[in-house]
């Protein structure tokens, strides 16, 4: 009985010191909440992790047009002179053809009001020159002409002379041949006629006539062979005469044809003087149209660079910064060669206007305020110089319009759109300092027939 009460005094005992042990070693409530926060936390962030986020490339550039031909552009003084008057003011609003500014000459050859019209003198005088040239031209032909058929003519007459001359030196050849036997056979008949008269047998009558014969025979001998040198002299001259005609009329013809050549060398220098005129008329009324300056569209005169009145511009100087009306709205954004590799014409783009406030999650697109959609329109092909390539955005018509009040140059950032991967994916992946993902439509898979 005695041993029951003291193991019930001992229980009672045990459990008083463990209670007390119990409360000693209990942690207090601020602890046990903050552990439960703590659970709650890493919960979330587990939970976080598996969050999808949207990969992007950011980077900052400009607000510019889309087509080239809108874009601020600088009109320049196309000639030398000085500014005689501004027909407008800065940021007015004009129309294509407008006058903008008025430009007077400073060089003394331009200063003649009146010189189109003496250009216009010298020009009917060069034509007329011309024409008179080309008269003599043709009547210088004509000479020629009429020299080519006087020589032929000629020619032919000297060549109908020289054959008549041939003609009678053949006929007073054979008469001098007759002759001559003629002169031979008197000659053998009054010497056997002289023999014979010296033997007595024949008279001195018949003698004195076969004398008398002979000598008429050599008097016809000496007049054939006179004719017959003459004949021949005939022919000389005719060969001489004729040698004659076409040397003369080659000469005549040669200096005929070089006053021709002359002529025409002349006539060629007047038809290109003429040319000359008629192209320093038209540059005179092409400069006189770049008197007025104009404006090439339907824009804003935005800032004078040349301001004043009197004041002397050179060629090609800039007079003012015009901005064109009807422009397209466009991004111009830089990134780097790595990201541009990962860009594609249609990515979808986020953008942030200088002036527009926002609110930006750049991983979750769908939760930032205040940014306007684009898409890639055109990637350059070349970088811009400085390790940069420049990428054009339009507006995204599937997304709400850009603001109306943006300027042309104002900055923008934007945030090319690139794969959804989760959270943790996300962190190692810049930890690691690895590249984003392609977007898998950009993925271009190899064909199976293609060869290894």
């Amino acid at each position: 009985m005695r041993f029951r009460l003291l193991g019930g005094f001992v229980s009672e005992r045990i459990d008083e010191i463990g209670y007390a042990i119990g409360r000693t070693v209990e942690p207090p409530l601020w602890v046990r909440k903050g552990l439960n926060v703590l659970g709650v936390l890493g919960l979330l962030f587990f939970v976080f992790l598996f969050l999808p986020w949207t990969q992007n490339v950011s980077t900052v550039g400009q607000v510019t047009s889309l087509s080239p031909d809108v874009r601020p552009q600088t009109l320049h003084a196309m000639i030398p002179g000085r500014i005689l008057r501004w027909y407008v003011q800065e940021g007015q609003r004009v129309k294509a053809g407008d006058t903008l500014l008025l430009i007077g000459e400073i060089k003394d050859y331009y200063l003649d009001p009146n010189l189109p019209q003496r250009l216009q003198e010298q020009l009917a005088a060069k034509e007329s020159t011309a024409k008179a040239q080309e008269t003599k031209i043709k009547a210088l032909r004509r000479q020629i002409e009429a020299l080519v058929q006087m020589r032929a003519q000629s020619i032919e007459r000297a060549q109908n002379t020289l054959s008549q001359a041939r003609l009678r030196y053949s006929a007073d050849s054979a008469a001098y041949v007759a002759a001559r036997v003629e002169y031979e056979l008197t000659r053998n008949q009054y010497a056997r006629q002289e023999t014979l008269y010296a033997q007595g047998l024949r008279s001195l009558t018949d003698l004195q006539i076969r004398k008398q014969r002979f000598q008429e025979a050599e008097a016809k001998l000496i007049a054939a062979q006179n004719r017959l040198r003459t004949s021949a002299l005939d022919v000389d001259n005719a060969s001489i005469q004729l040698r004659v005609i076409e040397n003369d009329f080659a000469e005549k013809i040669a200096k005929a044809e070089s006053e021709l050549r002359s002529a025409e060398s002349y006539f060629y220098d007047v038809m290109a003087s003429i040319a000359k005129l008629r192209n320093e008329i038209s540059n005179v009324e092409v400069r006189r149209g770049f008197y007025a300056v104009v404006a090439p569209q339907d824009g804003y005169i935005v800032r004078a660079i040349k301001t004043g009145v009197g004041e002397v511009i050179k060629e090609g100087e800039p007079l003012t910064v015009f901005m064109p009306l009807a422009y397209r709205l466009a991004a111009e954004l830089y990134v780097r060669p790595l990201d541009a590799a990962l860009l594609r014409t249609g990515a979808k783009v986020r953008l942030q206007f200088d002036g527009w406030p926002a609110f930006i999650f750049s991983g979750w697109p769908r939760a930032s305020f205040g940014t306007f959609g684009g898409r890639v329109y055109t990637i350059d092909y070349v970088d811009t110089g400085n390790g940069f390539f420049r990428v054009l955005v339009e507006p995204d018509p599937e997304d709400k319009p850009w603001p109306e009040l943006l300027r042309l140059g104002g900055g923008v950032r934007g945030w090319f759109l690139l794969n959804d991967v989760p959270i943790w994916y996300e962190i190692w992946r810049q930890i690691n300092g690895f590249p984003p993902d392609l977007i898998p439509q950009f993925y271009k898979k190899p064909s199976t027939n293609q060869k290894k």
